[in-house]
């Protein structure tokens, strides 16, 4: 499948008077990768009883506990395509895969998977609004390029394929206060290119680094304008199996004494797996970002910007951690890894509740956008959903999109070009169900599950005994195809698959 072809307006033409922009909120979006919905505390305290059908993770997480307590807590945020580089380039752009240029994650043996230099970015509309922005870890959203500010001409490694990158200024979307990277997997050993392309190997921990880096960007600012700040950790992403170089040893400390029968509450956890005491590692790094995250609270409160700041806690995907035996631990429609957190604190404007509004990831910019009162791209195709964030009233989506595509056929060179859409989904109110296919598009298999009597999808349900359901969900997922303009919907994919059964 190739892309749909599009040009898209100039920023310029988004351009409008920032009159009263001190008025405007600033936004401050924080969302480390790969981190779990359950992995929350508070879900299991009496405030939260009920409002999701499974337990929590035994994790030590204080300030999104108490965030959480003041905010709107969303039960049902899903990620559209639950890998990194996909969900950056829908909640950059509020488009599908399709149209903003990231099918899947970023890396050299894909050269067109990239986010489009053309796209309308949520940054680049603050921008022009008046707004300063700040990015501050992993980005992960451009194909690696020989464009090393150290070694023109060169990748930033040696890695053969590459996957990380550097984002020079002509591609950075209005971001101007830079301090990320593409994609580097070592926790306590980060680097970073800043604003003016200078590398930086600080050798402490990244959550640490980062949220310093935040602090900084927080007090030294431009204070006569808004600013809009994202903080895209890296842990608990992978890797966490050594203690001695994947997390804080202090943190590590809470969990080292667990059993595994401690560690895994859910019924449907293999602790037979390898990967299996890796959870000690991982809910350590839920602990410092829980901790990073608190210590940006605090300087918002410190330097009184906490009423008037948007303050989102969220991630790009989950985690199956052992889940249904799987290896992979996101890309794929288990609630583990499609359901993501999502915590949004506007003062005055939000009010404290759980809700269970389907978000996907291409919701957020607009949604976002219209909260700060600023102008919402012609070219969004998610829905804004502000009216339902503030009062609980206004259109709420009937069912989630999930889509999973995976590399087409390599090139005379060993590139991927294109892709193909093994599979597609739906998340509904009560229901999930995904149908994939095989090379020569033929049906490989479906699933379905209620997500309220089988919360840890445990029990498939048979589509053969429940036609009626099977028939509603799949007149969903037809029309979530398409308003994406899907390839599914585009060839007739899914009718296609229909006629087989």
């Amino acid at each position: 499948m190739k892309f749909k072809d599009c040009i898209l307006p100039s920023i310029g033409l988004l351009a409008v008077s920032c009159t009263g922009q001190e008025k405007r909120p600033n936004i401050v979006y924080v969302f480390p990768d790969q981190f779990r919905c359950s992995a929350m505390a508070f879900w299991d305290s009496p405030e939260f009883a009920g409002a999701q059908p499974w337990v929590a993770d035994p994790v030590v997480t204080p300030n999104l506990d108490a965030f959480a307590r003041e905010s709107l807590v969303l039960t049902r945020a899903m990620s559209t395509c639950p890998l990194s580089s996909p969900y950056r380039g829908m909640f950059l752009t509020g488009m599908y895969p399709g149209r903003n240029g990231i099918y899947s994650n970023c890396m050299a043996l894909r050269p067109e998977n990239t986010l489009r230099p053309d796209a309308v970015c949520i940054s680049d509309v603050l921008s022009s609004e008046g707004y300063e922005c700040a990015y501050i870890g992993k980005l992960h959203a451009e194909v690696p390029m020989k464009n090393d500010p150290a070694n023109p001409g060169s990748y930033v490694s040696s890695r053969n394929p590459e996957w990380d990158a550097y984002t020079p200024p002509e591609r950075r979307h209005g971001f101007s206060w830079w301090y990320s990277y593409g994609t580097f997997d070592e926790h306590r050993n980060p680097h970073y290119w800043d604003t003016d392309g200078v590398r930086h190997d600080p050798h402490e921990f990244s959550v640490e680094h980062e949220t310093g880096k935040a602090l900084e960007f927080l007090r030294t600012r431009d204070r006569k304008r808004p600013f809009f700040l994202c903080v895209a950790y890296n842990p608990p992403h992978s890797p966490y199996s050594n203690p001695e170089t994947d997390c804080v040893a202090e943190d590590y400390a809470l969990y080292s004494g667990m059993s595994l029968t401690e560690l895994y509450r859910r019924p449907n956890a293999d602790t037979t797996m390898s990967k299996a005491p890796s959870a000690r590692e991982y809910f350590a790094n839920v602990t410092a970002v829980d901790r990073g995250f608190g210590r940006i609270l605090e300087e918002l409160r410190a330097q009184g910007l906490d009423r008037n700041t948007i303050v989102v806690f969220t991630s790009d995907h989950g985690e199956t951690m052992c889940s249904h035996s799987v290896d992979d631990p996101k890309n794929s429609i288990w609630t583990e890894s499609f359901n993501v957190p999502f915590i949004i604190r506007y003062p005055g404007r939000l009010s404290h509740r759980t809700d269970p509004v389907l978000l996907s990831s291409v919701d957020i910019m607009p949604t976002l956008l219209s909260l700060a009162g600023a102008r919402v791209p012609e070219t969004v195709e998610g829905q804004d959903l502000s009216a339902v964030f503030m009062s609980g009233e206004g259109e709420r989506p009937e069912a989630a999109l999930y889509l999973r595509n995976v590399n087409g056929e390599p090139d005379a060179d060993g590139l991927y070009r294109s892709f193909f859409p093994v599979a597609r989904g739906i998340r509904t109110a009560g229901h999930t169900m995904e149908i994939s296919v095989k090379r020569d598009f033929s049906l490989d298999g479906i699933m379905i599950f209620d997500d309220l009597a089988d919360p840890y999808q445990m029990h498939p349900l048979p589509r053969e005994e429940n036609p009626e359901l099977f028939q509603t969900l799949c007149a969903q997922l037809r029309k979530k195809l398409e308003e994406s303009n899907d390839p599914w919907y585009r060839d007739n994919i899914l009718d296609k698959i229909l006629e087989q059964i």
